[in-house]
């Protein structure tokens, strides 16, 4: 070691490698999966927030893997660990939020991939769940897919039945216009 090493800066861990995008269908006000797993309809949601559409009308996903990908194109409103916030460009505000009072592990168990500002496409990675952690918690971990200004539409509606399988970047979700 020379006398100036002590000086340089350590060197900063490498950030986990960033999953690859999906194939999402995109579609105007249509919102797709954000998740491969099982489609539950928004009243079968463990949270009587989530399931009684206080949040607005969607739909959710039993999650097969712990990677959860952008539902929509469009700016990243907002990030907090658990949850992202996104915004079409034609005015559809979507909140994607991993789990059931996940809020309480304040971040532990989740890797961002993007942050407020961010311009993300359909399928894009957002966020990494570490189900396990989820899990031993004692918190479920569907991923919640919810139009959050709902009532600036006539209806959101469920395009796939209840306990369907699906990949992520499927169309499930669509806005309808008043």
């Amino acid at each position: 070691m020379g006398l100036f090493d002590m000086f340089k800066k350590k060197a900063e861990p490498a950030a986990p490698a960033k999953p690859a995008a999906v194939a999402a269908t995109e579609a105007a006000d249509t919102l797709c999966a954000p998740a491969n797993g099982r489609v539950i309809a928004m009243k079968d949601v463990p949270d009587p927030v989530f399931s009684g559409e206080v949040l607005g009308k969607g739909c959710a996903v039993w999650p097969d893997d712990e990677i959860v990908y952008a539902p929509v194109s469009g700016a990243v409103t907002v990030t907090m660990g658990h949850a992202v916030g996104l915004a079409t460009s034609d005015g559809v505000e979507v909140l994607v939020h991993i789990g059931v009072d996940t809020v309480n592990m304040q971040g532990d168990g989740f890797t961002g991939y993007v942050t407020q500002g961010d311009y993300v496409k359909a399928g894009q990675p957002i966020i990494k769940m570490d189900r396990a952690k989820i899990k031993a918690a004692g918190y479920p971990d569907c991923v919640v897919v919810a139009v959050s200004n709902t009532a600036e539409f006539a209806d959101v509606e469920l395009m796939v039945e209840p306990e369907s399988a699906v990949t992520a970047g499927t169309p499930v979700v669509k806005v309808v216009r008043k």
